[in-house]
């Protein structure tokens, strides 16, 4: 990876996590880490462009289907792929079919651009992750597997304890704060070669006392009403939180603050 790059246009590829949910901005849109990245990328290449196609909710299918192909015809010297978390999630997986939808999108994408980004996703502590970690993993090899024959670059958001922690994790337990993804876009920036802002982005948060028993099995309570029922519910017919969305910036246009 050559040091201090010069890249003219990025295209985001994937799910809630590349659209930027929970970083949410006072206009009621998200930001994360793929729009932090954009500007810092714009700030040191005049003329920047950036696309960001994500869809909340998108399994790999529907990122294959329905993104995949628009972002490689955009040509831009970056793109980032996303996508199979949502996958691994659901009851009935099937993890093979999985690898050939990524293998698939890998090889349109990687021809396209200058260079690909792919990642392992962050994951939260606690027993949702316990339960998901195997089929996890096993995505993460796949990337690894894509990565060295497409030339293509892996950011292991997996491997930083930092994101681990259960503070860098908005209510809903499923999304990073703003805290969180400004470490994503910090880690996608130093793995592109551009020289660190930030050192200690995987620097785990300080220690403090935990909240009280009472305020933890209330703030339970309330996950399991706000967020994870709606969350069975719409596994179970076969809904979509991006269901009707669009993408988040579907032309590849110069990026202003």
């Amino acid at each position: 990876m050559q040091t201090n790059p010069t890249y003219s246009s990025l295209v985001a590829v994937g799910d809630s996590f590349t659209e930027g949910m929970s970083d949410l901005l006072p206009d009621g849109s998200y930001r994360g880490w793929a729009d932090l990245l954009a500007g810092r990328m714009a700030a040191v290449t005049p003329g920047f462009r950036y696309a960001n196609l994500a869809v909340r909710g998108k399994l790999i299918q529907q990122i294959v289907d329905e993104q995949v192909d628009v972002a490689a015809a955009m040509q831009p010297d970056v793109i980032t792929l996303v996508g199979g978390l949502n996958d691994t999630l659901r009851p009935n997986c099937d993890m093979v079919r999985v690898r050939d939808l990524l293998t698939e999108a890998v090889e349109r994408l990687a021809p396209s651009c200058k260079q690909l980004v792919l990642m392992h996703s962050p994951g939260r502590q606690g027993p949702v992750q316990a339960r998901f970690r195997p089929r996890m993993e096993e995505l993460f090899g796949v990337v690894d597997e894509l990565a060295g024959q497409h030339g293509a670059v892996v950011v292991d958001l997996y491997g930083a304890a930092s994101l681990s922690d259960q503070r860098m994790w908005d209510v809903d337990r499923l999304h990073l704060t703003a805290e969180g993804h400004r470490r994503v876009c910090e880690a996608v920036w130093q793995t592109l070669g551009y020289d660190p802002e930030d050192t200690e982005w995987r620097t785990p948060l300080p220690a403090t006392v935990p909240p009280p028993w009472l305020a933890r099995r209330i703030a339970d309570v309330r996950f399991t009403r706000q967020y994870l029922l709606p969350w069975i519910g719409r596994r179970l017919t076969g809904r979509s939180s991006g269901d009707g969305l669009p993408p988040k910036r579907p032309d590849l246009l110069p990026y202003e603050h």
